[in-house]
């Protein structure tokens, strides 16, 4: 089984302070990598997730549904075989992935989608 790697991207320092909470809460989060969509065009933004994801397998962990971070994802990463779009991060999703990262990309994507489906309510 191989380590799955997570990228969460997201507008401004979104993705580093996900990241930071996951490791307060967690120990390290070795298998996550941050990458911002601050002061950068798509293209830019493109190179950012391609450098991150490496050669896979990878799961990205998109802030939003939609705008720049998911679009450069799509443009680049979506034919990527090993690669799973994963949008609407939280903390529960990341806390989920860390415990979890070996695997199937297919099954790991599923489980932290479930997860972070789980954590969204109202009481």
């Amino acid at each position: 089984m191989s380590t799955i790697q997570g990228v969460v991207v997201g507008h401004g320092d979104l993705a580093a302070a996900l990241i930071d909470a996951v490791t307060r809460i967690a120990g390290e989060a070795q298998t996550l990598i941050a990458v911002s969509n601050t002061d950068c065009d798509r293209g830019t933004l493109e190179e950012r997730l391609t450098t991150a994801v490496g050669e896979g397998p990878a799961i990205v962990f998109i802030d939003m549904p939609s705008g720049s971070c998911l679009f450069a994802a799509m443009r680049r990463l979506q034919a990527a075989p090993s690669v799973r779009l994963v949008t609407g991060v939280n903390l529960a999703m990341l806390l989920e992935f860390v415990f979890h990262a070996e695997g199937d990309v297919d099954e790991v994507a599923a489980l932290v989608a479930e997860a972070g489906s789980r954590a969204v309510g109202l009481r």
